[in-house]
């Protein structure tokens, strides 16, 4: 093992300029995180707060990308809202999440909207992959078929004639 030794001493302002934070770094990091899958830009905050301690700097960055249209609430509200749907996940689960992730409830119905899903049919779908076609044998059977759905985040509603 051998010691490494630094000649001479670092002065404190060349410290600074080695820890400093530099908005490129920030930058860049943001875009390769949305290089990767689209962020919310709360969730983007807060992924880059964690590597880089300036706030200020974060936000500033965070801002011009929205501004340029490179980050967007919407176009991740889109994006989350199909792959959760096609995971099987039912509305009400799939707002709560959204929600987790910063996008408001406004930004949540324009997404629904645009994406116009049917929950019923996406219901039945999620039934059957997990139950088939069998019908329920006893009312244990059939309160469990109910507890699986609504935890996956369907309403009642669309599932309730599934269960008969």
């Amino acid at each position: 093992m051998s010691d490494i030794s630094i000649q001479g001493d670092i002065s404190p302002q060349e410290l600074e300029q080695l820890t400093a934070v530099n908005p490129t770094d920030i930058r860049f990091s943001a875009m390769n995180l949305l290089a990767r899958r689209e962020h919310s830009s709360k969730e983007l905050r807060q992924k880059l707060l964690k590597r880089f301690d300036e706030p200020a700097l974060v936000d500033e960055q965070l801002l011009r990308l929205t501004e340029e249209n490179l980050q967007s609430d919407e176009r991740f509200a889109e994006s989350y809202l199909r792959q959760r749907i096609s995971r099987g996940r039912g509305p009400i689960s799939i707002r709560q999440e959204m929600r987790r992730k910063g996008i408001s409830d406004t930004g949540i119905q324009l997404a629904i909207n645009a994406e116009q899903p049917d929950w019923y049919a996406l219901a039945k779908l999620a039934f059957h992959r997990k139950f088939g076609n069998l019908p329920a044998e006893d009312i244990k059977e059939k309160a469990k078929r109910s507890r699986f759905m609504q935890y996956r985040g369907f309403e009642h509603d669309h599932f309730q004639h599934l269960l008969n």
